[in-house]
């Protein structure tokens, strides 16, 4: 279905389903998509301002550029979903599974995204300051030139968070990084870290 520019402010689409539809430049705000289908899905700079996609199915989908602001993705199903660009502070995250998708350069100040599945997933240049990541797999996530300042990437088992992750050129400053696995995270002398962190003996490997 091609629904360009279409105003769905407010609409209901629980449990829909919308294979590979184009909602490039729609107006989402406020809809109901939880559980819904959105297969390889196309939204292109659309707006979907406080949006609800509880445990959508979103494989593959285009959010490039897209207005998620206060968004609720709790449990999403996301790998390899774009959202290059795209604006997501304060969304909810909590859950999703965001394994090889295309964070890169997005803005996710304050989001949350505790225990969140992002194995592998491109997060280059993306805003994280103040995020909360508790618990979050991030394992050879690029992480390269993101801020994540004064976020919180605590409580972490060897299995989950950022083990072999790239942080060259992070900033972690402020970063709670109690009992996170940083084992084998590549770092260098442009990565900034918490005051009186010790990078070589948490397994940090700087080159």
């Amino acid at each position: 279905a091609d629904l360009f520019g279409a105003d769905l402010f407010g609409a209901n689409f629980f449990q829909a389903t919308c294979l590979e539809t184009s909602l490039i430049e729609a107006n989402l705000t406020g809809a109901n998509l939880g559980k819904a289908d959105l297969f390889n899905a196309n939204l292109i700079r659309s707006n979907l301002t406080g949006t609800r996609f509880k445990k959508a199915y979103l494989v593959g989908a285009n959010f490039g550029g897209a207005n998620l602001t206060a968004v609720q993705l709790r449990l999403a199903i996301l790998p390899e979903a774009n959202l290059r660009g795209a604006i997501l502070s304060g969304v909810d995250l909590v859950g999703a599974n965001l394994r090889g998708a295309n964070l890169a350069k997005t803005n996710l100040i304050r989001s949350n995204l505790w225990m969140a599945k992002l194995p592998g997933a491109d997060l280059a240049g993306s805003n994280l300051s103040w995020a909360n990541l508790r618990g979050a797999n991030l394992s050879c996530a690029n992480l390269r030139g993101a801020n994540l300042s004064w976020a919180n990437l605590s409580w972490a088992s060897p299995k989950r968070n950022i083990p072999g992750a790239n942080l060259r050129g992070a900033d972690l400053a402020g970063a709670n990084l109690r009992e996170t696995s940083l084992t084998g995270a590549l770092a260098d002398k442009h990565t900034v870290w918490p005051e009186g962190f010790n990078p070589a003996a948490a397994g940090v490997i700087s080159k």
